[in-house]
């Protein structure tokens, strides 16, 4: 039975100018039977950082096979070069400019096959491409053929373009763990909600969490919950709190208000979680 190809979109393009829907267009123009799902197009424009972190964040709940696209390309008609990557049981279509950064990484570190391919088959592109949109001229119809390659069960990769042996890396900043037990991270974005998303993950973290304090420059947050409503029964709801959410990742939060109003911490902002012991 023919499988119904998934095409995910993750860019910076918003919704108030037509680019989504010309994607869409496009995709459905060459693939017809491509279910299309709109992971964001509110990543910060030209922020490969957060483009990077979206599709991260999102890639692994949807099903194998699924085609992502991530057209977050401040270098569009540059000499950056477009690329079809194999990662794990996914595929990727993106501008080779560090925005499979974080995908990448917790692949292989999980051990799963990734290999990458430039895309250079201009039967993949449009028939003409501009030096401002490739969004549309090469992105959606290259994900669109891979698709339609899916449908019929006879995936040919070697045709989109030769394989490269790696991509171009972001500097996304791994936590470190200092000798004295303290632990070094970084504000990685400020959602819609003002929550403060950091690079630690859940496994970066202490065991006994409960007792250690996060420092950003002169503000301690002691407090630590499970879940954003356990705030509320505290004398102080309006203090900041540290949680794990939803992508696994520690954030600094405030119930029903934003850290980073009542911060003003933004991404790049370094922290460190120290054993109240040794304050």
């Amino acid at each position: 039975m023919p499988t119904r190809p998934i095409i995910s979109l993750t860019t910076d393009f918003g919704l108030t100018d037509p680019f989504v829907g010309v994607m869409h267009g496009v995709i459905a123009g060459i693939c017809p039977a491509a279910h299309i799902i709109d992971v964001t197009h509110a990543a910060a424009a030209f922020d490969l950082l957060d483009g990077a972190l979206a599709i991260w964040q999102a890639w692994r709940y949807f099903p194998t096979e699924t085609v992502h696209v991530v057209v977050v390309d401040p270098g569009v008609g540059s000499e950056r070069q477009p690329v079809l990557s194999r990662m794990g049981n996914y595929w990727f279509i993106a501008p080779d400019n560090g925005v499979l950064t974080m995908v990448e990484r917790e692949i292989r570190r999980d051990g799963g096959l990734v290999e990458h391919r430039h895309i250079e088959n201009p039967q993949y592109m449009l028939p003409t491409q501009s030096y401002t949109f490739h969004g549309r001229d090469i992105f959606a119809p290259a994900a669109a053929h891979l698709a339609a390659q899916i449908e019929r069960g006879a995936v040919s990769t070697e045709t989109f373009g030769p394989i490269v042996q790696g991509l171009i890396q972001l500097p996304v900043p791994e936590p470190v763990q200092n000798p004295d037990g303290s632990i070094e991270g970084v504000i990685l974005k400020v959602d819609r909600f003002g929550n403060l998303l950091t690079n630690l993950a859940a496994s970066d973290l202490p065991d006994d969490l409960m007792n250690y304090s996060a420092v950003l420059e002169n503000i301690y947050i002691s407090r630590h919950c499970s879940f954003y409503a356990e705030a509320a029964g505290h004398k102080r709801s309006d203090e900041i709190f540290s949680i794990v959410g939803s992508s696994g990742l520690l954030e600094f939060s405030v119930y029903r208000g934003s850290a980073y109003a009542k911060t003003g911490m933004a991404a790049g902002t370094r922290f460190k979680l120290l054993s109240n012991r040794n304050r």
